[in-house]
């Protein structure tokens, strides 16, 4: 069965990843997820991921997810998907939210990629919200 959101999954793994303590998750190997988990990294909120590819079949392969805690709390305090698969949400560079007053980011798709909210005011280009993280 094909999956609806693939995005939102893989924030909702990372949650409740983060809640049962988890220091490495899986989730399934897509370009935009990679793209999304990039941006966390470059901006500090995981410690980094991997892709492994699988031997049973050689179509599917999963991304291996570090976690990230600081004094045994984690990092990502809340994780939440903006643009859904019913209703997508785009921004205009002036438009761009801010997370917690500039505490947390937004990731954002552009024309140049998967980026975040500071990124995309650096690089004078909106697009759509995909997802908010603090």
């Amino acid at each position: 069965m094909t999956m609806s959101d693939p995005l939102g999954d893989m924030l909702t793994r990372i949650r409740n990843g983060q809640m049962a303590r988890k220091s490495v998750i899986s989730s399934p190997c897509s370009r935009m997820r990679s793209n999304v988990l990039e941006v966390l990294k470059r901006e500090g909120y995981i410690r980094g991921f991997s892709k492994l590819e699988s031997e049973a079949s050689k179509n599917s392969s999963e991304l291996s997810i570090e976690l990230k805690y600081y004094e045994g709390e984690p990092v990502i305090r809340e994780i939440k998907r903006v643009s859904k698969p019913g209703r997508r949400v785009y921004a205009k560079i002036n438009d761009l939210p801010r997370v917690f007053n500039g505490l947390g980011i937004s990731i954002i798709s552009t024309p140049r990629g998967v980026m975040s909210d500071n990124e995309a005011r650096a690089a004078n280009v909106g697009g759509e919200v995909l997802c908010q993280v603090f």
